[in-house]
């Protein structure tokens, strides 16, 4: 497919998943108009890419559908000067989005194949305010905190203390908590170093693995 043949899927998410659906953000409806989703699946899969579901990118990991990675951006509330920790580079999609929306981006990945091949795609694309890091993201990046905002597309039990403490006092982190059967998007916001959590959405995210549960990929 040329990339023009892609327009019509793109418009139609826009206006079927996302502004019927709550979406009023412009900033971040701007930025999903612009950041071609299909460059970040495989070839196979492309004529997928648009569509209202989770897409897998390899070492059983997905892309969430259109719709929730919307509420996240929505929920964070960027307006262009943040610096941004994005936990869970997978695809590079969200953190490509996230260089639309802030002024500086540091994207922490598990997998080394998946932080490279994201790296690949965000450098084709042209985009220059991304770090890509491979590492453990339960961890963060603590040597460039604090961060304005975070935002973490793997689900934990409960806040990663580690990323709340990296969290500049009132930032925001949108983070998928709770079990696989029962988890729920939550907006976090530090304030006086307590979490104000508001609940957004329920969702189904892959968990968020630890250096210590999982051998580090080389």
């Amino acid at each position: 497919m040329r990339v023009n043949d892609f327009s019509a899927p793109r418009e139609h998410m826009l206006s079927a998943q996302l502004r019927a659906r709550g979406i009023r953000d412009e900033r971040v409806l701007a930025a999903m108009a612009r950041v071609p989703r299909h460059e970040f699946v495989a070839e196979e899969l492309r004529s997928q890419a648009y569509e209202d579901h989770p897409i897998p990118i390899g070492k059983g990991q997905t892309l969430s559908q259109p719709y929730i990675v919307a509420v996240m951006l929505q929920a964070l509330a960027l307006g262009g000067s943040e610096r941004v920790l994005d936990i869970g580079t997978g695809s590079g999609y969200q953190t490509a989005l996230l260089a639309e929306l802030a002024a500086e981006v540091f994207s922490v990945e598990r997998l080394a194949s998946l932080a490279r091949s994201a790296q690949e795609i965000l450098h084709r694309l042209g985009y220059q305010n991304i770090t890509v890091v491979t590492g453990d993201g339960s961890q963060g990046l603590a040597e460039r905190a604090p961060f304005d905002a975070i935002i973490v597309a793997a689900a934990a039990p409960r806040v990663p203390p580690a990323l709340f403490a990296q969290l500049r006092e009132g930032g925001r982190m949108v983070a998928p908590i709770g079990p696989a059967y029962a988890q729920k998007l939550q907006m976090i916001q530090k304030q006086n170093g307590h979490a104000l959590v508001k609940n957004l959405e329920k969702c189904r995210f892959v968990p968020l693995i630890t250096d210590e549960e999982s051998p580090k990929e080389k």
